[in-house]
């Protein structure tokens, strides 16, 4: 049955199964039927577009409050009395609630959705912005969001983007935080009022244009309404059959991530050399600043340009992933998962030399746009990991993705947190060039990475216990597909 009532359609099942029990037990099970506009999966691409770019807006506001917030030390430790060790513990915390936040945060998501989260984030940053308490806690939510309404085969691009938001507002944050702090009339209490601004735009932006973008909480929502408008208590949703309770939600997205760390060769490798990269971009939003002062007598608002080369670079590394996803379609047949390390690879040699080069060029003797161009360089190759470690990882590790992206974020966060705490201490003792050199030598020793899993990743994933229960439960899947398919008796549907 059709119905043309809009409100009516909005709250009928899309299809329903019987499912077979004791005959006073039996549910009747609602799903979508193929093609229903519901299914987050299904929605218009200028819909997709404006959930997609809506979550890149909060990644791009996140990231600007972070490089704002470190270019704006020296304003900050007149005004408090503080030392740069104070100030930088800020910035630490803003990293730190990053890695942490998401191993609980998660769980609300799945079991209220993501656009209550999306509001609740988005109000509670806007809130800490005022009290100057930098708190975000949204981004492994942002990238889930992403996947829950973008086809495997489409996802590329979406995320390129999201990763793009990201770090080019790394460099934007600070060119109008270095203007900003540099006024004597505004200082760094100004660059967290523009951000109570544009969170508080942003808040409005979730209300009026996000939807909800998990499907099980979709037809959680269309089952309840069914039940009430026919007063059957029957209908229910696959998610309301078993459902486990929000602790053990929380318990299992607290330790799983861990649990993939401590035994995943594949997800302790990325953590490992995406977390060490992460760090040393944080160590460069603390040493970029005091460089160029000293080295090139650079004022607040003129460092704040030097840090364009992250946007620079971020638009060069989302080009050069357009081209990764061209290889990836293209070699997916012969490589599998492992079609997304090309560039990668690149990335792993690009790093070390890219260091190198800043930490020897920032001299009075050499112009400036020298280690402009390798910082350029770096952020590029910093680019390519960050969007690498999420598209291998979701391919490698199916619907443990949110796990083995959790784990990683909390490594790569905890890294970004230990940084900025030493890194003045480690270049007054060793000097810039001497410790970004050391910086260089490590990036050196992990190059190895994607080149070990480019060749050897298939193999490595055949002896994971995870991988194999990932394989079993897709050959279950297909046969349970095959079963029902084989049997009418046990599944009956009915067009609403």
């Amino acid at each position: 049955m059709i119905m043309d009532d809009t409100s009516k359609r909005i709250s009928s099942p899309s299809c329903i199964t019987h499912v077979p029990q004791e005959p006073e037990q039996e549910l009747i099970l609602i799903k979508f039927d193929e093609g229903d506009p519901r299914d987050p999966q299904n929605f218009s691409y200028m819909r997709k577009w404006a959930i997609t770019l809506t979550c890149c807006v909060f990644a791009g506001i996140t990231a600007s409050s972070a490089s704002s917030y470190s270019i704006s030390y020296q304003s900050m430790m007149h005004d408090l009395n503080c030392t740069q060790l104070q100030a930088t513990v800020g910035l630490s915390l803003y990293v730190a609630g990053f890695g942490v936040v998401p191993l609980i945060s998660s769980s609300f998501s799945e079991e209220c959705g993501r656009r209550p989260l999306y509001i609740v984030s988005s109000v509670l940053f806007m809130l800490a912005e005022v009290m100057n308490a930098l708190a975000p806690n949204i981004q492994i939510v942002i990238r889930v969001a992403i996947a829950d309404i973008w086809q495997p085969h489409e996802r590329g691009l979406p995320m390129s983007l999201f990763a793009f938001s990201s770090i080019f507002s790394f460099g934007l944050g600070s060119v109008f935080g270095g203007l900003i702090a540099a006024s004597p009339h505004l200082g760094w209490r100004w660059v967290q009022w523009v951000h109570v601004m544009t969170s508080g735009l942003y808040v409005l932006d979730v209300i009026f244009v996000m939807s909800e973008t998990r499907s099980s909480i979709v037809l959680n929502h269309i089952a309840r309404d069914t039940r009430k408008r026919t007063g059957d208590p029957r209908y229910r949703s696959s998610a309301e059959i078993d459902k486990p309770s929000i602790s053990s939600l929380i318990k299992t997205s607290c330790t799983r991530p861990i649990y993939l760390l401590l035994t995943e060769p594949i997800v302790q490798s990325f953590c490992i050399w995406s977390g060490f990269t992460w760090g040393v971009v944080y160590c460069l939003l603390e040493s970029v600043t005091a460089e160029f002062q000293s080295v090139y007598n650079f004022s607040i608002s003129e460092t704040g340009f030097v840090f364009l080369c992250q946007s620079i670079g971020a638009i060069i590394g989302f080009v050069a992933n357009m081209y990764q996803e061209t290889l990836y379609r293209k070699y997916f047949p012969i490589k599998g998962q492992e079609a997304r390390l090309y560039l990668a690879c690149v990335a792993a040699i690009v790093l070390p030399i890219s260091m190198s080069i800043y930490a020897w060029t920032a001299s009075p003797n050499i112009h400036w746009i020298v280690p402009l161009i390798a910082l350029t360089a770096f952020m590029s190759g910093v680019f390519i990991i960050f969007q690498v470690s999420f598209l291998y990882l979701a391919d490698c590790y199916g619907p443990y993705t949110s796990s083995a992206q959790a784990g990683q974020s909390l490594a790569r966060n905890f890294m970004a947190l230990i940084f900025p705490l030493f890194t003045q201490q480690m270049f007054a003792g060793m000097t810039y060039e001497w410790g970004l050199t050391l910086w260089a030598l490590l990036s050196v020793a992990m190059a190895p990475i994607p080149w070990v899993l480019f060749f050897f990743g298939s193999k490595i994933r055949s002896h994971s216990k995870v991988s194999r229960k990932i394989l079993q439960a897709e050959q279950q899947q297909m046969d349970g597909e095959k079963t029902v398919t084989s049997s009418p008796t046990e599944e009956r549907s009915v067009k609403v």
